[in-house]
């Protein structure tokens, strides 16, 4: 334990990334009320993510992003939403393609559910996306074009890495909107498979209103402790 009082701070997500919603509670209970906002990915799905999502949110009170990433045709993507809409959840992450981000908030509708795009995973760089076939041009440029066209199809916000945030908090369809930030590391962490990075005070004070911190978090020998140092950062 830690003797640091600081309150939890929503900017602050905490990706559980563990195998399973048992890990995943664990975790959650370590961190206690340091963290008040959890991400639940594509990988714990099959492992109870969803019961997860509503013991947290429903039990604990925290919030919760369930980053699904979807992508389908349009009626598949609008009826997915609508039946993940019914687990109460805050954030929910599906491509940027604007005809996907329509979908999206056609199943939201009549929720407090936000549809996040997806602009350019903060995994891959330029080779990554000459072996995707995507077109040629820079990668901020890219994530920019992509982030404004989905926010004129209705998305409510858009996943982005640290380096593109103050583009796209400049763009002017972006005024309203949120910026969710992964590919954040604290000072010294290992990157991970992570290209595109930033320190946490970095990204926030680039434009993003939140961050997504997983394994320099949940791989710390005290999980706590490395969420508040985070937390110290983005307060202080």
């Amino acid at each position: 334990m830690t003797d640091m009082t600081l309150p939890a701070d929503d900017r602050l997500i905490v990706a559980l990334d563990v195998p399973s919603a048992y890990e995943g509670l664990v975790l959650a209970n370590q961190l206690g009320d340091s963290v008040s906002f959890y991400k639940i990915g594509l990988g714990m799905l099959t492992g109870g993510g969803l019961a997860l999502a509503s013991e947290l949110k429903q039990d604990q009170g925290k919030r919760i992003f369930l980053d699904m990433k979807l992508f389908d045709i349009g009626a598949t993507v609008e009826n997915a939403v609508r039946g993940l809409a019914q687990f109460d959840l805050d954030f929910l992450t599906v491509h940027g393609d604007p005809y996907v981000v329509k979908a999206a908030k056609e199943g939201a509708a009549g929720t407090d559910l936000k549809i996040l795009a997806v602009t350019i995973l903060t995994s891959l760089d330029r080779e990554d996306l000459n072996g995707a076939l995507i077109k040629d041009g820079a990668i901020s440029d890219l994530v920019a074009e992509r982030a404004g066209r989905a926010f004129e199809a209705g998305a409510d916000g858009v996943i982005a890495s640290p380096q593109e945030a103050a583009m796209i908090r400049a763009l002017p369809e972006a005024a309203g909107k949120l910026i969710v930030t992964p590919g954040v590391r604290p000072t010294g962490a290992d990157l991970g498979d992570q290209k595109r990075i930033a320190t946490p005070a970095a990204a926030v004070g680039a434009g993003a209103d939140h961050i997504v911190v997983g394994r320099p978090i949940h791989r710390a020998p005290d999980p706590r402790a490395a969420a508040e140092a985070i937390l110290k950062e983005l307060q202080g």
